[in-house]
């Protein structure tokens, strides 16, 4: 039987995961809708289009790395903060992964109606991904 200290544990680990996961998708989505209306009027760019529709990805797999490091550990004795860790950077990561899809959107659309911002919109994009990375690196300083 699960403590309940290490159900928390587990339900963080779920959270940081699941949260990770959710923002990619949601970011990713928001990003390639704005690249299918873009094709449709500049389809020469389209590999700029799927380089900016893919970079909220990223933040999956930040929290795909997380899960597997902290699932090695005790939760009846860190469940606690492994919920904490999970729950806080879980958010972070949806959170930065949603707004990163809407910088490549945003960028998707100007590079559609003809403005050199492609690298402009990987400089913009890179900034909320700086803080899913910080969120990985903090659940190597917890541990």
């Amino acid at each position: 039987m699960l403590s309940v200290t290490a159900l928390l544990g587990y339900i963080g680990l779920g959270l940081l995961i699941g949260l990770a996961g959710l923002g990619s998708v949601l970011g990713t989505t928001i990003a390639g809708n704005a690249a299918e209306g873009a094709l449709k009027l500049n389809p020469e760019q389209s590999g700029s289009y799927m380089i900016l529709s893919a970079l909220p990805s990223t933040q999956g797999i930040y929290g795909f790395v997380a899960y597997f490091m902290w699932r090695a550990w005790d939760m009846d004795q860190s469940g606690l903060v492994a919920f904490g860790v999970g729950a806080c950077v879980g958010l972070v990561c949806l959170y930065s992964a949603i707004r990163q899809g809407q910088v490549c959107a945003n960028g998707i659309v100007g590079i559609s109606q003809g403005h050199d911002v492609f690298v402009n919109t990987l400089i913009y994009a890179a900034l909320p991904e700086f803080y899913a990375i910080l969120g990985l690196v903090a659940t190597f300083l917890v541990k």
